[in-house]
């Protein structure tokens, strides 16, 4: 029973670091998209209709810095997961392979997702 609540807990946690990652392709990629493809007016309606935008984007580094930290608690929790044993009755053993499966693919897309934008936020300030 502990690994199954091992499991549940990896998702959620999976899925918060992508709902994390997600905020930094909002604050950073999604702009600098609209923007070179000439979308200028498109940003500026979607700034004036969630002004929460520009807080995230002035924010760049506390954005950035707390999904790293939970995509780092998500890929250690995953990696402590990848032991614990699942369940003997083959139902709950397809469920318990299955949830481990999308949770580890939920870490990596997350991870993709926070890579792009951070290219997208610091990389033009580097070069």
């Amino acid at each position: 029973m502990k690994s199954s609540n091992q499991l549940q807990k990896n998702i959620w946690i999976s899925f918060f670091s992508l709902f994390t990652s997600m905020s930094t392709l909002v604050c950073c990629a999604l702009p600098a998209l609209f923007v070179s493809i000439g979308l200028g007016a498109a940003m500026m309606g979607l700034v004036t209709a969630f002004p929460a935008l520009i807080w995230l984007s002035e924010n760049k580094p506390l954005v950035f810095g707390g999904s790293f930290i939970m995509l780092a608690i998500s890929a250690f929790m995953q990696y402590r997961a990848k032991s614990l044993p699942c369940p003997i009755d083959p139902d709950e053993a397809r469920a318990c392979t299955s949830a481990r499966l999308w949770s580890k693919r939920i870490t990596i897309f997350s991870i993709v997702v926070w890579s792009i934008g951070a290219g997208f936020a610091f990389l033009p300030s580097i070069l």
